[in-house]
C-alpha cells in the first residue's frame, strides 16, 4: 500500500478532512471553515481576531501569526491586542463595520481570547458588548483561558460565572474535535441571539493533539424556526439608535429563549446512554469532566451496554448555561438520583436543583456534597477520575450486585488511600534559568525588602530576596498606596514587567506618582 503524502500545511488545506491539529491549530482552521462556509452559502465576510496571550492560551497569537499566508487571503486579521477589556471592545467595534453602510463585509466574524484574569478585568466591555448586541453575519466568540490548578497562575481561575453575570451562553469542549465545532456552533448561535457565546479552552482539551474531521460539511448548523422561537420585531442583532432600557429589554425578554432554542435545533446537549427499561442513576457531566466520567467508567469496567442494563443514563452538556428546563424534567424521568460532575463551583448542579423543583420527579441531586452533605467532588482543584468512579461504583452497587464492579471500588478506594499518605521524597523550587536577568534585577539592598509581580520574577519570593507579596497584573506598587501611610518602612521596591508595564501597569505608576508615596 502506498503512503499517504503528508505535509504541514495539511492542517490549514480545507481539501482535507482528516488532519493533525493541536487545539492552537483547531482554532486557527476552525476561522478558516467559517469564511469558507460563508463564502459557499453567498456571504463576503471577514475574520477578525485579537486578545491577550495567557496561559492555557499562551500560544494562540503564535499560531495565528504562523497561519498569516493562510488567513490574509480570506480576509481573517489577527491583532494582538495592549490588554483584554480594549481588545473586547475592538471586537464590539468589528460588529458595528457594516450598520452605517460603510462596511466592507457583509459582516465581521470575531474571537476575543484572555485568561482568566483577563476574563476578570473585561467584565465591563462584556457587559456593554453582549447588551448591544452582535452582527446578522458577524458572531463572537470569546475564549475563556482556564487555569482550574493555578499551574501557570496567581489564581485558580472559573470563568463560567462571569458569562453568566453579563448573559454570555457558554460551550464546554471535551477535546480538541469539539474546540472545531463547537467554534462553528458558537458562530451560528452568536448570529441568531445577537449574543456573544464564551467557549471554555483549558489545558486539558486546547494544548492536547488529535486528528479530527475537517470537513467543511461536517456539521449542519440548524437556525431555529418561528415554530421554535418567535423572532421579535427588528430582530436580536446589534443596532444603530439603540436605548439602554431597550437592550436590557431585549436581553432578558428573547435571547435567553433564543439561545435554548438553538441548543434544542441542534441538540448540543447529548444523552450518551439511556439507562435501558430501567433506569435508576444519571450523570450529567460537560467538557473535560465528561472525559473524567469516561475514564472513570473505563476504571469501573463499565461499557454502554453495562450502563444500559444496570440502570446508569449519561447526559454530556454541550452548554453548561443556560440548560433548558423541559431537558433537565426529561433526563430525570424515572431515576431515583442525579450525579451531577463537574470541576469548580457548581454551575450546571444549581440548576438541575433549580428546574427539578416542583415538578413531578425530583430525584436525589448530589455534586459537590454528598447525600449526607460532605464533601463529594470539592470545589478546590480539579476533579480525580478515581473519586469519580468510586462515586458511581458505590451508589450502582445499591442496585446491582456484581462482583467485579465491587471488586474494582475496593481497588479504587485502596489506590486513593496510599495515593494521600504518599509524600513526596523531594521538592525542587523553580528558580531563574541560567543567565536570566532576573538573577541580578531582582537582587535589593541591604535592609530594603521588595514586592513581586506578575511575571518570571515571581519566583524571587520563594529566594533569598527580601522579596514577598505581589498584586494583580497591572496593579504592581499601588499596594504601597494603602500601606505606606501606616507602615513605618519610608521606602519599598516594585518589581514590574515590560509586559505588564505596556497592558497596565503604568496606570499605577501614575497612581503611585499621584498619591505621593516613596517607592522604586
Amino acid at each position: 500500500m502506498s503512503l499517504n503524502r503528508v505535509t504541514l500545511d495539511d492542517k490549514y488545506d480545507l481539501t482535507k478532512s482528516r488532519v493533525f491539529v493541536t487545539g492552537y491549530q483547531a482554532l486557527v482552521r476552525m476561522t478558516m471553515m467559517q469564511h469558507e462556509r460563508d463564502r459557499r452559502a453567498g456571504l463576503n465576510t471577514a475574520g477578525y481576531v485579537t486578545g491577550y496571550r495567557g496561559s492555557p492560551l499562551g500560544g494562540l497569537d503564535y499560531q495565528f501569526q504562523r497561519a498569516a499566508s493562510h488567513l490574509v487571503p480570506r480576509n481573517i486579521l489577527f491583532q494582538a491586542a495592549i490588554n483584554e477589556d480594549l481588545a473586547a471592545t475592538a471586537i464590539w467595534g468589528a460588529q458595528q463595520a457594516e450598520l452605517r453602510g460603510e462596511g466592507k463585509f457583509d459582516g465581521v466574524f470575531g474571537i476575543w481570547y484572555g485568561k482568566g484574569p483577563g476574563v476578570d478585568r473585561t467584565g465591563d466591555a462584556f457587559r456593554h458588548a453582549n447588551f448591544a448586541g452582535t452582527s446578522k453575519f458577524g458572531g463572537v466568540l470569546a475564549l475563556m483561558g482556564d487555569d482550574h490548578t493555578a499551574e501557570s497562575s496567581t489564581t485558580a481561575h472559573q470563568s463560567e460565572f462571569n458569562f453568566v453575570d453579563v448573559m454570555i451562553p457558554i460551550l464546554n469542549p471535551a477535546g480538541v474535535q469539539e474546540i472545531i465545532d463547537y467554534g462553528l456552533y458558537g458562530w451560528a448561535m452568536s448570529r441568531f441571539t445577537g449574543t456573544w457565546v464564551g467557549l471554555k479552552c483549558m489545558h486539558e482539551t486546547v494544548e492536547s493533539t488529535a486528528v479530527v474531521d475537517g470537513a467543511l460539511d461536517r456539521l449542519n448548523i440548524v437556525i431555529p424556526g418561528p415554530e421554535d422561537f418567535a423572532m421579535p420585531p427588528g430582530g436580536l442583532n446589534i443596532r444603530l439608535g439603540d436605548t439602554v432600557l431597550g437592550m436590557e429589554a431585549r436581553l432578558h425578554d428573547y435571547k435567553r429563549d433564543a439561545m435554548l432554542a438553538f441548543i434544542r435545533a441542534n441538540r448540543l446537549n447529548k444523552v450518551i446512554t439511556s439507562g435501558g427499561r430501567n433506569p435508576k442513576i444519571g450523570v450529567i457531566t460537560t467538557g473535560k469532566s465528561y472525559l473524567d466520567v469516561r475514564q472513570a467508567l473505563d476504571e469501573l469496567g463499565i461499557d454502554e451496554m453495562k450502563c444500559n442494563e444496570w440502570g446508569l443514563r449519561i447526559d454530556k452538556i454541550a452548554c453548561p448555561w443556560p440548560i433548558g428546563r423541559q431537558e433537565l424534567i426529561d433526563f430525570a424521568k424515572g431515576l431515583d438520583l442525579i450525579i451531577v460532575v463537574e470541576e469548580k463551583r457548581s454551575l450546571i448542579e444549581v440548576q438541575v436543583r433549580e428546574e427539578l423543583y416542583g415538578s413531578p420527579n425530583q430525584p436525589v441531586v448530589i455534586g459537590k456534597k454528598d447525600e449526607q452533605g460532605n464533601w463529594l467532588f470539592p470545589v478546590k482543584a480539579a476533579l480525580d477520575a478515581n473519586d469519580v468512579a468510586i462515586c458511581i461504583g458505590e451508589r450502582l452497587l445499591k442496585y446491582v450486585g456484581d462482583e467485579n464492579l465491587k471488586g474494582c471500588v475496593v481497588r479504587l478506594k485502596e489506590a486513593q488511600r496510599h495515593l494521600a499518605e504518599t509524600q513526596d521524597v523531594a521538592v525542587r523550587i523553580p528558580y531563574f534559568c541560567s543567565g536570566c536577568p532576573h538573577n541580578s534585577s531582582t537582587v535589593v539592598p541591604e535592609g530594603s525588602r521588595a514586592y513581586a509581580g506578575i511575571g518570571c520574577h515571581y519566583m524571587a519570593q520563594w529566594m533569598d530576596r527580601s522579596t514577598l507579596g505581589f498584586t494583580q497584573m497591572g496593579g504592581e506598587g499601588a499596594n504601597w498606596i494603602g500601606e505606606a501611610p501606616f507602615s513605618k518602612r519610608p521606602h519599598v521596591f516594585q518589581n514590574i514587567g515590560d509586559g505588564t508595564y505596556n497592558h497596565s501597569g503604568y496606570m499605577a505608576i501614575r497612581a503611585a506618582i499621584a498619591s505621593g508615596v516613596n517607592i522604586t
